[in-house]
């Protein structure tokens, strides 16, 4: 077995690498996700360490050193990130020239050839769900031996293997709360509608929904929702609750934990036995009956993609929701005492200046706890990225989704919606949202009934308005005319 470290690289300082299910970048408020799709694989590769540098405030230079002591280093990467981390590989390389690198994520999994070309430091790129493709590849088997593999041989020309089959049975995999108790603190992971600390992880992979943003579904995941048995994830819950006493909430971090819906009761009724706050990820169309047995069994917050207020763009990107189906299931979740973490996403196709305002004003009637604002992110691999190619929508200056400090732009544009006009419409957004009497009123109120919580919204909001300002300065310059008629 092949000494092995796995490395969520240095970045831009509060860029939120493990943000894997929509995107990578820096957030309105300084959180971080748990690196877990590098963590299941080092699961599996005994001896192995992982450093997840940004949350933990390690630098490059203590990466190297670091580095110096193993035999190959797997580098989690993404489209934003991904000119930095072969930066990061490169200097790997130069410390150690025998250390062999690879490269996972979804980046390299729809863009193998380009990945290799553009970072001459990596060996090798695993493809797709790529837990036992990099298993084989630490164990010190051939490369060309090795299913989804895309490897660099020695005259440097990229070969492409053929690809691994898809994992079916979840149980398989090992628990990354092992290598999370290992590694990690989990007091360097925060999420601002979360309890903290907090524990996530997922219990199982793909996403039957059609999201035509939606980067792991199309890219890793697949669109059929495999799973672990239920028995398999209480037995993970029970370790977390010895290994983290001081944990208060556990998120699961599936596409859709909501997709299956009988497992999902199933598994929240083990969960209520334990006595564990839980949250998830759930589509806008739970039925009144499954969120009641989910509240009651320890349920607390539920997060969930809107994107838009206007029925045509939901068209335009597949999401398979209609607005009156997640106004009553809002209604429910209301009713029921259920907190919902809403998410928005504006400069989607059919976005104009009309949509944005209907879907401002659907979020303000809806009122979700809390809500956070994206810009369409068109990553490769997705349906999105390929209609923004066809239809002239993303220029190549935009190609990398974050500006120089790790924050998103606007990629997008359209003949009647320029790249700033959508850029400026997520403050607006928020200052609509937030700064009206009734929401100001709630907060304040459970900041009152709680002097952690005001601690903690006095920080969120000292973090909100100082990416305000970060915006503003990397509030990118109009285009020329003939580019914004394009």
């Amino acid at each position: 077995m092949m000494k092995t470290l796995f490395l969520q690289p240095p970045s831009f300082d509060g860029f939120d690498g493990g943000a894997g299910s929509r995107y990578q970048a820096k957030r309105e408020i300084r959180s971080f996700w748990y690196p877990t799709w590098l963590a299941q694989p080092a699961a599996l590769v005994e001896g192995s360490k992982l450093i997840d540098a940004p949350p933990a405030g390690i630098g490059l230079d203590d990466v190297v050193a670091e580095a110096g002591r193993y035999d190959l280093v797997v580098i989690h990467t993404s489209s934003p990130s991904f000119a930095n981390d072969a930066r990061v590989a490169q200097a790997l390389k130069d410390a150690n020239p025998a250390l062999r690198i690879g490269f996972v994520g979804a980046k390299v999994a729809v863009q193998p050839e380009e990945s290799l070309q553009q970072a001459p430091a990596a060996d090798f790129v695993a493809r797709n769900e790529f837990d036992f493709t990099i298993k084989d590849v630490a164990e010190g088997r051939d490369l060309a031996d090795i299913a989804g593999l895309s490897w660099r041989d020695e005259y440097g020309h990229a070969v492409h293997n053929g690809d691994r089959e898809v994992l079916e049975d979840m149980d398989r995999l090992p628990f990354v709360t092992t290598v999370y108790q290992r590694d990690l603190r989990i007091e360097d992971y925060f999420i601002g509608y979360l309890k903290h600390p907090y524990v996530s992880l997922y219990t199982g992979r793909g996403c039957k929904s059609r999201c035509s943003f939606c980067l792991w579904p199309q890219t890793v995941g697949g669109h059929r929702y495999r799973v672990r048995s239920p028995g398999h994830v209480v037995e993970e819950v029970r370790l977390i609750q010895k290994v983290f006493p001081k944990c208060r909430e556990i998120f699961f971090d599936d596409d859709t934990f909501t997709d299956d819906l009988p497992r999902a009761e199933a598994i929240a009724r083990e969960l209520g036995k334990l006595g564990v706050t839980w949250s998830c990820n759930a589509k806008a169309n739970v039925p009144r009956e499954t969120l009641k047995v989910l509240r009651d069994n320890g349920l607390r917050l539920l997060l969930v993609g809107y994107e838009s207020g206007n029925q045509k763009i939901l068209y335009n990107i597949k999401k398979g929701l209609r607005i009156e189906v997640a106004k009553k299931f809002t209604r429910d979740c209301h009713e029921l005492g259920i907190k919902i973490h809403g998410t928005f996403i504006l400069g989607l196709p059919g976005e104009t200046q009309e949509t944005i305002e209907e879907t401002i004003r659907y979020a303000v009637e809806l009122n979700p706890h809390t809500l956070q604002v994206s810009l369409a992110a068109p990553y490769p691999g997705t349906l999105l990225h390929r209609q923004a190619v066809a239809n002239g929508w993303l220029d190549a200056g935009h190609a990398e989704l974050v500006d120089a400090h790790g924050i998103q732009i606007a990629p997008l544009h359209y003949p009647h919606l320029s790249h700033v006009e959508i850029f400026d419409s997520v403050e607006e957004f928020y200052r609509r949202f937030y700064l009206r009497a009734p929401k100001i009123a709630s907060i304040v109120g459970e900041m009152l009934l709680s002097p952690q919580m005001m601690v903690r919204r006095l920080r969120e909001g000292r973090e909100f308005f100082h990416f305000l300002r970060e915006r503003q300065v990397a509030k990118a310059p109009p285009l020329p005319e003939k580019a914004e008629a394009a």
